[in-house]
């Protein structure tokens, strides 16, 4: 399979530079990453099944090689929520509220996922790769206005001890749900 381009679906430039910092690891891979801004429907399901769909809707609308993501938030006391919807519970919530609804709960531990899903054209069917990185819900700590929003000071990786805020950008890049996710997207891309 010959691929020049592949298209990251995302308005986010921080995430843009993650990813391709991430994917820069390493063996040169054979083809250019070009950022796409597209509005897709806002999906309700599990989170792979969600960037399978919009990784096909993707494909169908740039006619050409797509990879999107999809991050997750999963709270053990919650049942897993609230998961791919983690943005709009913290648009609405804010972390205060955030935090309320975990406050009766002893467990604390939660689980960032990410979701990667390529295509490589129309008509495909999407290959999906999964990151996560466990940790806990804690109070607010380390600097507000991370490009990573207000949830990067409640998310405590385990086995560091810090939350995201309080973490250095190279560790972090390395260690992250993100990365995690990458590491396998990259072994894949290597393959075509």
């Amino acid at each position: 399979m010959n691929i020049n381009r592949i298209y990251f679906v995302t308005g986010n430039p921080y995430k843009l530079a993650e990813v391709v910092a991430i994917l820069s690891e390493g063996p040169r891979l054979p083809f250019e990453l070009q950022a796409v801004q597209l509005e897709l429907p806002e999906l309700q399901a599990q989170p792979e099944e969600i960037s399978r769909q919009k990784c096909r809707l993707a494909a169908e609308q740039l006619q050409g090689p797509v990879l999107v993501e999809d991050t997750s938030l999963c709270c053990t006391a919650l049942n897993g929520l609230p998961g791919p919807y983690i943005k709009w519970f913290m648009e609405k919530l804010e972390f205060e509220g955030f935090l309320r609804m975990l406050e009766g709960f002893e467990d604390k531990s939660a689980t960032f996922q990410c979701v990667f899903a390529f295509a490589p054209g129309p008509g495909s069917e999407p290959v999906t790769f999964v990151g996560r990185l466990p940790g806990r819900i804690v109070a607010p700590r380390g600097p507000s206005g991370s490009k990573w929003g207000d949830l990067s000071r409640l998310f405590e990786l385990e086995g560091y001890g810090r939350t995201y805020a309080e973490m250095d950008e190279a560790t972090l890049r390395a260690v992250s749900h993100r990365s995690r996710a990458l590491a396998l997207v990259r072994e894949y891309l290597l393959t075509l």
